[in-house]
């Protein structure tokens, strides 16, 4: 295992700049792809090949960048990494229908779904961790988070058993996602993103899922997963002075509920999830520039929102 810390001295930035390479971090945040991924492509496909410092630190160059770009794009079509060399080597424009892309997905999507069933942690934290080693969270939410939660609402309106797989697996999902939030948000500055849950539920998944894909775009995360009367919602944003605000809620919003918190937020504020389609023309009537006129209605439309907006990278 190559154990060597990708963290070169400044002399080493400095002489790399000057050459136009770039270091491993500053490439996961170009591309979203983290820097264990960037490695296990290297080591276990050879998709891409840095260059290396007399200490062993990766630097790469631009064509790499592109390199990693092109991978993401076959990855998002649903092509399993093992088949992307293959594809780069032939500059292929199109996958054969013989490779069924899509089974790699679905065995995975089954295999979580098992685990899901024999509610067994350890099986959900193995299939995840294997999953998140080789795919970036935008990949990994639109082509195996995404479908497995819709499959999974489809059986839970006629299982018996369902609800305690919901909250199994929500309860999960919080923990792992907040886990990862925590350890991106060590390696973050500035402002930070703040998250509200603006519904009655409890637990809402789409919020911790829009989170985490928001933590990779560079980008401190604080999340309250609670729901915060608007009133008080001045008070935290007082204190915590983020970059913006983004209401996540499944749930229709009381009348007078957002005129209210606009008129008490001195930041920009994004109204996101299933609650945004319902809430979209009254957002729009409101001609306030605090509030956007988009209403993405899923976690990664809403951090393409945040990019768009300036709030995050863009990847």
């Amino acid at each position: 295992m190559d154990e060597t810390p990708d963290i070169p001295t400044e002399l080493e930035y400095q002489a790399a700049l000057a050459r136009g390479l770039l270091p491993i971090r500053e490439v996961a945040r170009r591309t979203g792809v983290n820097p264990v991924t960037l490695r296990a492509w290297e080591r276990r496909y050879g998709l891409i090949v840095p260059l290396r410092t007399s200490k062993g630190h990766r630097l790469y160059a631009e064509d790499e960048v592109a390199r990693i770009q092109l991978i993401l794009t076959w990855l998002n079509r649903g092509v399993a990494v093992g088949q992307v060399k293959g594809l780069l080597k032939a500059k292929r424009p199109t996958i054969e229908a013989e490779s069924e892309p899509d089974s790699l997905w679905d065995n995975q999507r089954r295999q979580l779904l098992n685990a899901i069933g024999a509610l067994s942690e350890r099986q959900l934290d193995e299939r995840f961790n294997s999953a998140m080693a080789l795919y970036p969270p935008r990949t990994l939410y639109r082509q195996l988070l995404q479908p497995l939660l819709a499959e999974l609402e489809l059986r839970w309106r006629c299982q018996f058993g369902a609800q305690v797989e919901r909250v199994f697996l929500y309860s999960w999902l919080r923990s792992r996602l907040g886990t990862r939030l925590y350890h991106n948000n060590r390696q973050c500055t500035g402002a930070p993103l703040l998250l509200i849950n603006f519904s009655e539920l409890p637990m809402e998944p789409g919020l911790w899922l829009t989170a985490w894909l928001a933590s990779s775009g560079d980008c401190p995360v604080e999340v309250f997963d609670w729901p915060v009367p608007p009133a008080e919602l001045a008070l935290a944003i007082a204190r915590i002075e983020p970059r913006a605000l983004l209401l996540y809620s499944s749930q229709t919003l009381s009348a007078d509920g957002l005129p209210r918190l606009l008129n008490n937020s001195t930041c920009p504020i994004l109204l996101a999830g299933p609650a945004a389609a319902i809430h979209r023309e009254i957002v729009q009537a409101q001609n306030n520039d605090k509030l956007p006129p988009t209403c993405p209605d899923d976690p990664l439309a809403a951090v393409e929102a945040l990019a768009e907006l300036g709030l995050l990278h863009n990847r």
